[in-house]
Order: structure tokens, then C-alpha cells, then sequence
């Protein structure tokens, strides 16, 4: 399996606490949550890192070098950063097209250990976690569940009676070598006709409504925070962070799979 983590945007909303670093440079306990993301992710089976790269690149090479991974480090650079998400996917579809499967994740996440090892221990293979824990505003993207079964997803969701279950969305997805591909046409289609600043999540969302075989995992209660604002920054220094499990408490285990990592209790 290979992970990819998009961290090509400009974090316009962050300037005032980033100045001209990309917000996954933040540091949090003296981390970047770049590093945090390699130093999880290799205690994992993962073949390959991929970092897709856009602002401040140059400065994320940098992080990659030091962070020393132990599992190969791969950068793909989105020239054009500044339009939506959807056009970072498309900067790497040689890795989407390759076979396997991918976690697919944000690089401006703080999270706990735990909600990677729920993720890669699901039985779906194509899988997307909810928080059920979920703000008022618009600006949480929201996943929307009925017998199960994601439906719906989206900052605009209608009325969330229609649903069994409405939760944030969190920022790892993880996906089949088949439904990577359809991504990746949806993708193909939305920069085709003028849709480039469109989030990926708008892509996603296209295929978790024509019924792509999604399932879903329930993190709520477990430590994430996805930073946007200079209030989350302040969350995730003060909240989140103390909660975090650290590296030291998992040991291996076998999920089927390949070994991946537990609580160690």
C-alpha cells in the first residue's frame, strides 16, 4: 500500500500564524505535522510516501530530508498550487493509475495513531472516516450515512433527519486500485470543463453518490483536528496535542493484511 499526502496549498487563511511556510511546517511539540505524518505512517505497512508538493516546496524538501524516513519519500510538484485541490490529483495520477491500494490523506492534519490503525484495519476496502462530533458552521465537509452506507458528502448536505448518521469528514480516505482510477476521471472531467478550483472532496463526492462500494468508520471521541483557521492552530496546540497516544505505546500486529500497529495498553 501507498500512501499519498496532498500539501501543494497556499493556506492563504494561515498567513498571519504560518508567514511564508506551508501550514503542514507548523509545529506542534516541536513537530511539524509533516513529520508527524512520515514518523505514523512508517511504523505502518507502507511501501511509499507520496508528497504531492506546490507552495513553499523547496521548504518541504527540506522536512522530508531531515525527517530521515524509513520508507521511500517520493515529491510530485503542482505547478499550479494556487487552483483547488482537483488539480493536485491530477499532477498525480501516475501514482493513483498504479496498482494497489492507497490511503489518500491531508497534509494539514494533527491526529492520533488510532485513527490510521481504524482505517487500515476496516474491512472496507474503500473506506471513509466520520466524527460524529460535528460543528454548526458550513465549513466542516460532512459524510452522511443511511443503513450504513455513505450517501452523501459535502459542506451542503440538506436535512440531516434524512440521515442515520451525519459526521465530519476526516481527512484520510482510503481507496481500491479501481475507485482510485474513477477518482481520477472524475478528476479528468472536472479540469475538462473549467472546474479547477474545486475541492477533491467534490470529485469524491460523485462517487460516494453513484454507490462506488464505500464503506465507513466511526472515530468519534479519538484526538484529530484539521487546521484552518489561526483559532485551530490554538485547538490543536492545547486540546489535541496532550491527548495524542505516542509511537511507544503501539506494538505490531496482524490484521490480515500485513502487519500494522495496536495499542499497546
Amino acid at each position: 500500500m501507498r500512501a499519498i499526502i496532498l500539501a501543494a496549498g497556499m493556506g492563504r487563511r494561515l498567513q498571519a500564524v504560518c508567514g511564508q511556510q506551508p501550514k503542514c511546517l507548523l509545529e506542534f511539540g516541536g513537530k511539524t505535522l509533516l513529520r508527524r505524518h512520515i514518523d505514523v505512517l512508517q511504523q505502518y505497512p507502507i511501501e511509499e510516501l507520496v508528497i504531492a508538493t506546490g507552495y513553499g516546496a523547496d521548504l518541504i524538501e527540506e522536512e522530508i530530508a531531515a525527517a530521515g524516513a524509513k520508507v521511500p519519500v517520493t515529491t510530485q510538484f503542482n505547478p499550479d498550487y494556487e487552483q483547488g485541490s482537483v488539480v493536485t490529483l491530477w499532477a498525480l495520477r501516475e501514482y493513483l493509475n498504479q496498482p494497489g491500494d492507497l490511503l489518500l490523506m491531508d497534509a494539514d492534519m494533527l491526529y492520533d495513531c488510532r485513527l490510521l490503525e481504524r482505517l487500515l484495519a476496516s474491512r472496507h476496502q474503500n473506506c471513509l472516516m466520520l466524527d460524529r462530533n460535528i460543528g454548526v458552521d458550513e465549513e466542516p465537509v460532512k459524510l452522511c450515512v443511511r443503513d450504513g452506507v455513505p450517501v452523501e458528502l459535502g459542506k451542503q448536505v440538506g436535512e440531516r433527519s434524512a440521515y442515520d448518521c451525519c459526521g465530519e469528514l476526516v481527512g484520510m480516505v482510503r481507496l481500491s486500485e479501481s475507485v482510485a482510477q474513477r477518482l481520477l476521471s472524475v478528476v479528468e472531467r472536472y479540469l475538462a470543463t473549467g472546474r479547477g478550483q474545486a475541492d477533491y472532496e467534490q470529485a469524491l463526492r460523485e462517487l460516494v453518490r453513484l454507490g462506488s462500494g464505500f464503506g465507513c468508520e466511526d472515530c468519534t471521541g479519538l484526538p484529530w483536528i484539521e487546521i484552518d483557521f489561526p483559532e485551530d492552530v490554538d485547538r490543536a496546540r492545547d486540546e489535541i496535542l496532550p491527548r495524542l497516544l505516542t509511537p511507544d505505546r503501539y506494538v505490531s500486529r496482524d490484521h490480515g493484511r500485513g502487519s500494522v500497529l495496536t495499542i499497546c495498553n
